[in-house]
């Protein structure tokens, strides 16, 4: 008798365990936020963050220094590694930018430097890790290409082996030259996608993920309004739709996307402010989790432009905009729940946090915010 109710006993604890267990997975109370700043080598650098997702509150957990100008971050797929462009043009004796990798203690909020490489060309700007995880992609600004590293098994990176100059120009004083300003690999991780600032176009390239190697395509990508300024990408959760945003001319543009051929097709250009600003230009770009919305950056009117996305046919609708509570945000990011936006003040120095609403989209300041000096990239992945 007595061993059958410590039996059941044991039963029921272990039963109370799972369900505590199986409730904390679906419902995440916390979140890593990583970092990036325009830094000296001499000053912290990159910043890891603790994220409260019942009350948008933030805790420091660490930072690191002695780097220049980390000013992009990419969490690898597996959430072991973080990887860091280096913003220069200069680079171990090299006439070129670099790439920092790091081993991500998650849970604890650490990294632990593994290796670094120059990354193939001047200007390092943007990066991004393929679905395999064995190839990290690189855009430069200062040069005008597109390189590959190869991600070794213990998360260091290897030397550059594949390359693509990008060719042209346009209508402005700032596209006298090619800007690669973004890279992203696509849906089905078969093709590659650069907006490049200096050329009005988002390149698309052949990716082979095997090799690593990139390739242009016959019909070399997707042009944009002359004068336009594309910077950053990003595809919707149902891999139908993409987004490029206009640095420039202060737009969105949206296409449908044919992942068979990796073809994008124009469906329509909207303006991130209610009306044109003087020396307002764009930013960071990022569709929410859900589908359902669509946020843009807007430096000098320093706001978030807002959207809503018919899910039918890929538009955007404007939904209003809302003020970072700060100056120039180039980056700003939200996390995996879809319930927090934080933006970064590259000017103000700070970085702050909204919630966003479910149902309409919309921000709405939490009061919560931290000072880090010109913070420029914000990237999360969850804890728990």
């Amino acid at each position: 008798m007595i061993l059958r109710t410590v039996l059941r006993l044991i039963a029921l604890v272990t039963l109370s365990l799972v369900q505590a267990i199986a409730q904390s997975q679906a419902n995440p109370t916390k979140a890593l936020v990583c970092i990036g700043s325009y830094s000296a080598a001499d000053k912290e650098s990159i910043h890891l963050y603790q994220l409260n997702l019942k009350d948008g509150s933030l805790k420091k957990l660490s930072a690191v220094s002695g780097l220049r100008n980390p000013s992009f971050l990419k969490i690898h797929p597996n959430g072991k590694f973080l990887y860091a462009v280096n913003e220069v043009g200069d680079f171990d004796g090299k006439k070129s930018g670099g790439i920092t990798a790091f081993g991500l203690d998650r849970e604890n909020g650490k990294l632990q430097q593994l290796n670094q490489q120059p990354s193939g060309d001047t200007g390092p700007c943007h990066l991004t890790v393929d679905a395999t995880g064995n190839y990290i992609l690189v855009a430069h600004y200062g040069g005008g290409s597109t390189t590959v590293l190869p991600i070794k098994k213990d998360g260091s990176v290897g030397a550059v082996t594949s390359q693509i100059k990008h060719k042209g120009s346009s209508t402005h004083s700032r596209q006298k030259a090619p800007h690669a300003h973004a890279i992203h690999v696509g849906p089905n991780n078969k093709f590659a996608f650069a907006p490049d600032l200096g050329i009005d176009k988002v390149l698309v390239f052949k990716f082979d993920e095997k090799t690593g190697g990139i390739r242009e395509t016959s019909f070399g990508g997707a042009s944009v309004a002359p004068g336009s300024g594309p910077r950053h990408f990003g595809f919707h959760p149902n891999g139908k739709y993409a987004y490029v945003i206009n640095e420039i001319k202060q737009t969105v543009t949206a296409f449908s996307y044919r992942a068979k051929r990796g073809k994008l097709r124009t469906l329509q250009t909207i303006s991130t402010v209610p009306e044109p600003v003087k020396g307002n230009s764009t930013a960071e770009i990022l569709v929410h989790p859900s589908g359902k919305f669509l946020y843009g950056s807007n430096r000098g009117h320093n706001s978030i432009a807002m959207f809503h996305i018919d899910e039918k046919n890929g538009k955007l609708t404007a939904i209003g905009h809302e003020p970072i509570r700060g100056e120039i945000p180039r980056n700003f990011g939200i996390d995996p729940t879809g319930q927090f936006l934080l933006a970064a003040g590259q000017r103000s120095n700070n970085v702050n946090v909204f919630r966003i609403d479910p149902k309409s989209g919309k921000l709405k300041f939490t009061g919560n915010t931290i000072e880090i000096s010109k913070p420029v990239c914000v990237r999360m992945i969850l804890q728990d």
